[in-house]
Order: structure tokens, then sequence, then C-alpha cells
């Protein structure tokens, strides 16, 4: 209404030169037009741009990276670290490790041979490899050409027959044919560092550690919860982040992440649930239908990687890995 007045005088003249005796109001005028105009010219604004109103307001919610102050406290890291975690908790609530294996000895052989392979991959190869040599005695006496072709689809089969029939033998031999529960006794065996030893303590002995595989390195620097890029520097990093007991869940959120949607060459960042926690959000596709298409595993609609998942898994709507030659 404020904007119309002067289109009116303008229209004819007679009334204008009748009003211009009246010039002397013109500043009060002006006071009381001017808050009249400000809302009509929002209100025209907000029509004018109704249509687009709608997508701005889906702006905020965009995800967009964390940005972290420079000085960055630890304090502020210990618990932007934390805070991670408990997410990833929620989203993996069935998190576990991705070998099968029903006994220590299982699990230490199907770590050895996850070098360079797939969990899949290995999950795949261990029931035939099992079923003829059960035990570490079997297993150290076993035909290294019978045991490497068995071996053969998890690559590098010979250096792999190598190391499992060597720690079975010094199980055997130095152990009472047991797999010892401490991590300076697991790293003397052939083909077992620290990533090997602490998925067996955590996992079979309920003793915490940390894994850092090429999944856990990537992310922890990709979260920037350290620089470091020496396994057992970051292993040592990451581990003061946390209480002692969080590491082996911690270490089997970190790797399900990088797994199923933190990937290595193409994350899925418009589909990741900790995207706003995340100073790297954006280095992969941000498009959350695009995203949706690059999730893997139970997340992508597809099999897991375990041919006996535990039950937790399978109950969350997970699926079993086929068997070797099943697809």
């Amino acid at each position: 209404m404020g904007e119309q007045a002067p289109d009116g005088n303008s229209k004819t003249g007679k009334t204008a030169k009748k009003v211009a005796p009246v010039k002397k109001v013109t500043p009060a005028g002006k006071a009381l037009s001017a808050p009249k105009a400000t809302p009509a010219k929002k209100a025209v604004a907000k029509k004018a741009v109704g249509g687009k109103a709608v997508a701005e307001k889906a702006a905020p919610a965009e995800k967009t990276a964390v940005k972290l102050p420079a000085d960055e406290s630890r304090t502020a890291l210990v618990r932007r670290a934390r805070r991670i975690n408990r997410e990833l908790a929620e989203v993996y609530p069935y998190a576990h490790p991705e070998l099968d294996f029903e006994n220590s000895f299982q699990l230490l052989v199907a770590t050895v041979l996850s070098a360079q392979t797939t969990d899949l991959r290995v999950n795949q190869t261990t029931p035939a490899l099992f079923a003829r040599y059960p035990t570490p005695e079997d297993m150290a006496a076993a035909n290294p050409e019978e045991v490497e072709e068995i071996l053969r689809p998890c690559g590098f089969f010979r250096a792999k027959t190598r190391s499992v029939i060597g720690l079975s033998k010094a199980l055997s031999e130095d152990f009472g044919g047991e797999v010892p529960g401490r991590l300076e006794d697991l790293v003397k065996l052939p083909g077992v560092g620290r990533k090997t030893a602490f998925v067996v303590l955590g996992n079979a002995f309920g003793r915490p550690g940390i894994t850092v595989d090429t999944h856990f390195q990537r992310l922890v620097r990709r979260w920037r919860w350290t620089d470091e890029t020496d396994p057992d520097k970051i292993e040592a990093a990451v581990g003061a982040l946390f209480p002692k007991s969080d590491w082996t869940d911690l270490s089997h959120h970190v790797i399900w992440h990088g797994r199923r949607i933190c990937h290595a060459r193409k994350p899925a960042c418009g589909a990741c649930p900790i995207a706003p926690l995340c100073p790297a959000y954006g280095e992969g596709e941000t498009d959350p239908e695009k995203a949706k298409k690059l999730l893997k595993y139970e997340k992508g609609g597809f099999p897991g990687q375990r041919l006996k998942p535990p039950q937790a898994y399978l109950d969350a709507g997970g699926r079993p890995a086929p068997p070797l030659g099943a697809g």
C-alpha cells in the first residue's frame, strides 16, 4: 500500500498541485511509509521466489564437511572421535569379525589368509581347509602342495601355505597345540603381526585390541584422528582417544564403515550417516541417490562376507555369502 501513493499522485497533475503545499509533512510521510514499504517488498519477494523458497529450505539440511579449527584441542578431538564411534555403533549394532571361525586356531589361520584378499574369499576357502586339517597338528603335518591347491583362490597361496604350516608347527611344538593368548607370543608365530594378533586376542580371547587394517588407516586419517601413517603409530594414537574396553568394537565399527560406505576411491558421502561429523565430506559422491548405488553388502542389499554370520546380522536383514563356486 505504501508504494501506491506516489503512483496515484503521478497520474493526476491537479491532485499533485493541491498536495504540494503539504510538502512539510513529507518527512513524516516518509517515516511512516518506509516501514510499510519494507514489508511490501518482502512480501513481493516471497511471492516472487515462492517456488524457490521450498528448495532453499532444504539447503541448510544439505551435508557439508565439518570445519575443524586449526588448533583443535585434545579434549575436542577426544569428544569428536567418541561421538563418531557412538554413531557408528548405532549404524552397525551387529558389527563382528567378518571371518568365519569356530575356534581360536581357525580365526588365527583365517586372519593370516586374509592378507591381500577379501574376507569373503577366505570364508569360501577355509571350509575345505579345516575339514582336511582341523588341528594345528594336522596342519603341521600337511603336504605343502596339497595345502597350496586349497589356498590357491586366496592369492599368494605359496607364501600363505608356508605361514599356516609354519605357525601350526610352532603351536604344536611350543604351545602344546594351543593358540597363545598373549600378544608377545602371537607375534612370534610365522605370518603373524600385530594386526592379526589383535584380531585373535579381541575376538577369540576377549582381550581389547585395535585392528589397524587398510580401512582403519584410511578412515581415521579422513576423520583427522591422527596424521600418522605407520600402523603401529596409528594404533597408539587412536588407542589413546578411547577407553581400552572400546578398542575391539571400535575396530569393527570403523572397518565395517570403510567396507560399506567410506570406500577408498568412491566414498558414498551422500549416503553416509556420519557426514555431518566428517571433515572429509565431499571427497566422494554427495548426491544421495547416486551415493546409495555405491553402498555394499547389507547396506546396499547384497549378501555379506560370512557364509555363517551371527544371528544378530541375519536379524538385521543381512544375508549369508554364497559358498565358493556358487556365484
